[in-house]
C-alpha cells in the first residue's frame, strides 16, 4: 500500500541505530506515523524538525502496519521558530496538542488553524481557541452558546468546571467561587486584555487536564505557562 500527502511534522523520536519514527499532520488524513529509515542522519536532521512541512510517501504491506515514510521538505520552519522564542514556543504547544489525536482521523480544520498559528504572529486569541477547538474534537467540548442553569443566551459569563456549561450572570453570582470565568471573546467578536487571555487558558487548561492530561497520564506541554505569560504579557 502506498499514499503521498503533505504533511506538517509534530514530533519525532528515535528509532533504532540510525532510523526514527516521525509524526506528521497529513492532510485529508490526519496524525500519521512512519519510520524513516537513517532519519538520525545530517541529510535528514534539517527536514525532519517539528514545524516544519514537508511531502510524504508512506508505504507498508498492510494498512494496520507502522509503514515506512520517505520525506521531502516543503517549507523550513524551524530556523525562523528558534530566532523567535514566543513563535518557539507557540510551535512546541500547537505540535503538542496535536499529538493528542487518534491516529489516522483526518482533522484538516485542526490542522489549518494549527499553520494558522505557526505562520502569523503569535496570537493569543487563536491559540485558546485552538485549545478550545481540540477539546471539542476529542469529543469534550464546551457549550458556551446558552445557560446551563435558566436557557438563556444573553449575560454569558461563567462556565461550570464539571459541565462545561456556561452560567448566566445572574444565575452565576450565588456560585462565584465554584465556576470559571468565561471571556466574552470566546463566544463572539470582541478584543482580549491579559485578564481575558489569561481566563481563556485557566478554563481550555481545566479541561485538558480533566479529561485529557490526567485521564491519558501525560504531562501538558512544559512550555505552555511561559507561552501563556508571554502571550499576556505583549497584549
Amino acid at each position: 500500500m502506498e499514499w503521498t500527502g503533505e504533511a506538517l511534522l509534530i514530533g519525532v523520536r528515535r528509532h533504532g541505530e540510525a532510523g526514527v519514527i516521525a509524526e506528521a499532520m497529513v492532510a485529508g488524513r490526519g496524525r500519521c506515523l512512519g519510520l524513516v529509515r537513517g532519519g538520525r542522519s545530517s541529510r535528514l536532521a534539517a527536514t525532519l524538525q517539528p514545524g516544519n512541512t514537508v511531502q510524504l510517501t508512506w508505504r507498508a504491506r498492510l494498512e494496520e502496519h507502522l509503514g515506512l515514510f520517505t520525506v521531502e521538505l516543503l517549507q523550513a520552519r524551524a530556523a525562523a521558530l528558534i530566532a523567535d522564542r514566543t513563535r518557539l514556543y507557540l510551535s512546541q504547544v500547537v505540535c503538542e496538542h496535536l499529538r493528542l489525536l487518534p491516529e489516522r482521523d483526518p482533522q484538516d480544520r485542526l490542522l489549518g488553524m494549527a499553520l494558522g498559528l505557526i505562520d502569523n504572529p503569535p496570537d493569543g486569541v487563536a491559540l485558546a481557541r485552538f485549545e478550545l477547538a481540540l477539546l471539542e474534537e476529542l469529543g469534550f467540548g464546551l457549550d458556551l452558546e446558552r445557560c446551563a442553569a435558566t436557557g438563556t443566551t444573553q449575560d454569558l459569563t461563567h462556565v461550570s468546571p464539571k459541565s462545561g456549561r456556561a452560567v448566566s450572570r445572574p444565575a452565576a453570582a450565588p456560585y462565584l467561587d465554584r465556576l470559571l470565568p468565561l471571556p466574552s471573546f470566546l463566544f463572539r467578536r470582541g478584543n482580549a486584555g491579559p485578564d481575558d487571555l489569561a481566563a481563556a487558558f485557566r478554563l481550555s487548561g481545566h479541561f485538558l487536564h480533566a479529561h485529557v492530561w490526567s485521564a491519558r497520564h501525560v504531562d501538558p506541554p512544559p512550555m505552555r505557562d511561559a507561552l501563556i505569560g508571554l502571550l499576556c504579557a505583549a497584549v
